[in-house]
């Protein structure tokens, strides 16, 4: 696109600009398969129960009836590989990827705000949003748990719904990353989920790379931070582990989100 004349006032160029960023607006079609995504995504990141892995074949029929993009192709990937391994061997690696590393836990906030106050004010601003849009948890998660946020975002559609994903696109990239360390095929779902956000910004890259090196905020005070809601349980009772502290092993649990 060729420069603006100079002569037009810097107001009309700004908003010029403005509109030639701007993304066009989905098609009913285009909303409904990224709301159908963001619920396979929401579901494939839950707990492998017994409910999920018996609706294994479903699932990779209803991913590969999905449009041809490249988040329907990592999503194809990981139902392949969820497809074909035991029931005790997929609750094994889900509990060992997503309870016991800290890098890639899926409560989103612990990225942004660490084991701080601001991590509980964070907590109820997320609620409330939820409530503001008449939508209440029922399944006993936090409401920075992934599959949570993800549900949300399928229900209340891309602007307001898929602002809290937006807002924790740095956490997310952080939980790829060490998933693609890992080598976890659960590197396929966040993928799918990053390449519906908006592409990542130098400034996003230079607080990921901070995040590997430095971890999350902490803040050492004699109070909990959190509230009512306290520090969720998966690394331990009522606490998240220092760095480099072992955690032992925790029993399995479903992690439903809202159906």
């Amino acid at each position: 696109m060729s420069p603006l004349p100079a002569t037009i006032p810097a107001l009309v160029r700004t908003r010029v600009r403005a509109a030639v960023r701007r993304p066009a607006r989905l098609t009913p079609e285009e909303t409904a398969s990224r709301a159908l995504t963001l619920r396979l995504v929401s579901l494939l990141l839950q707990y492998p129960d017994a409910e999920l892995v018996s609706a294994r074949d479903e699932l990779r029929t209803v991913v590969a009836a999905l449009p041809d993009t490249p988040a329907a192709g990592h999503l194809a990937r990981f139902t392949d590989w969820f497809a074909g391994q035991d029931a005790e061997a997929l609750e094994r690696h889900y509990v060992e990827t997503f309870d016991l590393r800290r890098r890639s836990g899926l409560h989103l906030t612990y990225y942004l705000h660490g084991d701080t106050r601001r991590r509980g004010m964070a907590l109820l601003t997320l609620n409330q949003r939820y409530r503001a849009a008449g939508w209440v948890i029922d399944g006993g998660e936090l409401p920075d748990h992934l599959p949570v946020v993800l549900e949300f975002a399928a229900l209340a559609g891309p602007g307001s719904g898929e602002a809290p994903l937006r807002q924790h696109r740095r956490g997310l990239e952080l939980i790829h990353a060490a998933l693609t360390d890992a080598g976890s095929p659960y590197r396929h779902i966040l993928a799918a989920l990053i390449g519906l956000l908006p592409p990542a910004t130098e400034a996003d890259r230079e607080a990921v790379a901070r995040l590997v090196e430095e971890g999350p905020p902490e803040e050492e005070v004699g109070l909990d931070p959190y509230g009512a809601y306290g520090a969720y349980g998966a690394y331990g009772d009522g606490e998240f582990a220092p760095p480099g502290t072992f955690v032992p092993p925790t029993p399995a649990r479903p992690t439903e989100g809202p159906r």
